[in-house]
């Protein structure tokens, strides 16, 4: 299976992946329907690759077949075949469709499971989601200040892409989350893939961010299309959007970090806090960055003395008049010709509506 349109039925249907890589080259780029059963574990690949660069390919396989044998063998074996008990119509793919997969596909075949192989391998199913990125659809950008609730606003909409689920990170110095974010070959899979699935549809939304989104960067050909997008603004006031914030990345967030640190939690959410406040400060100024700081430093001991969390209204409102609403200001007035909507979210939601294109 090697042309694209068969590829791209791949990651459309979610057809269930045997990825015979090992872990190493797995968690530097993979598919989220693929599972890591490796034919060669990270040490093995290591020895064969050196036996590869000084003797040739032919002692290379010989080294793998002496490396792979007895109870390696059947027990990698086994692992295939309880997978492909789960997924009978599984997938199986090493780095470029070669020697690792066709021996895979081979001891298989002795087991009577006639396992289709992905001529070209990740590099070849890479490629086809990269393709994805060079024929984007047309775009509309939801815009709105920090704290409008951009992210969940686009959750109402089928044909929409979630850019900071994808990467694990809300996009903002306050964003990052305890689990890590996706490497960058993962983000660009995942997003491709999204993208490929609602090829469909005429237009898709996706939510205003910058070239970043924590660690990740949006891929060029992505960027260069929204900054071309036409843009629905939603508008709420500070109150409103102090709220959310509050509730999302105070409330909702130390509930985790006291599920995930226990003991340590107040320490992790007090640093956690004062290193995003401190990432910004050439941003915010020497006086307002201290201003800040010192209201966050109030309200963690305030949570310390009393278990609420409420003092940290304070800093979030101080934070978005004193640097998010003048930074976004000065960015919104950039892109002022592309935008077509501007209001409520009840009103943003009905101009898309409106379009046929779009269902909420």
């Amino acid at each position: 299976m090697a042309n694209t349109l068969d590829m791209q039925a791949i990651f459309r249907e979610d057809i269930p992946l045997i990825d015979v890589r090992a872990p190493v080259e797995f968690d530097a780029g993979a598919f989220s329907q693929a599972s890591n059963l490796p034919i060669l574990n990270d040490t093995q690949r290591e020895q064969v690759g050196i036996c590869y660069s000084a003797s040739g390919p032919e002692a290379a396989t010989r080294m793998g077949h002496d490396l792979v044998s007895g109870k390696d063998k059947a027990n990698k074996v086994a692992a295939w075949l309880a997978f492909l008990r789960e997924h009978p119509n599984a997938m199986l793919y090493c780095f470029r469709g070669g020697q690792r997969s066709s021996i895979a596909c081979e001891w298989l075949k002795t087991e009577g499971h006639n396992v289709p192989k992905i001529d070209g391998g990740y590099k070849a199913l890479r490629r086809c989601l990269l393709s994805t990125m060079e024929n984007l659809p047309p775009l509309i950008i939801v815009a709105g200040k920090t704290g409008s609730g951009k992210t969940e606003f686009l959750q109402q909409f089928d044909q929409a892409i979630d850019l900071e689920g994808i990467a694990n990170h809300r996009g903002s110095a306050f964003g990052r989350h305890i689990s890590v974010q996706p490497t960058q070959l993962n983000f660009e899979n995942e997003l491709s893939v999204n993208f490929l699935k609602l090829a469909q549809h005429p237009s898709i939304l996706v939510e205003d961010e910058g070239r970043m989104i924590g660690k990740v960067h949006l891929p060029p050909p992505l960027q260069e299309k929204m900054q071309n997008a036409p843009i629905a603004l939603l508008e709420d006031s500070i109150e409103m959007r102090t709220e959310r914030i509050y509730q999302e990345y105070i409330e909702l967030q130390w509930r985790e970090y006291e599920a995930h640190f226990g003991a340590l939690a107040v320490d992790e959410f007090s640093r956690y806090l004062l290193d995003a406040v401190d990432a910004i400060r050439k941003r915010l100024g020497n006086t307002a960055h201290s201003d800040v700081r010192n209201s966050v430093l109030a309200a963690l001991k305030h949570h310390q003395s009393t278990e609420s969390l409420e003092g940290h209204r304070n800093w979030i409102t101080l934070l978005l008049s004193e640097y998010y609403d003048p930074m976004y200001n000065y960015q919104l007035e950039k892109k002022s010709s592309r935008i077509k909507v501007a209001g409520s979210r009840e009103l943003v939601t009905d101009w898309l509506v409106s379009k046929t294109e779009y269902g909420a």
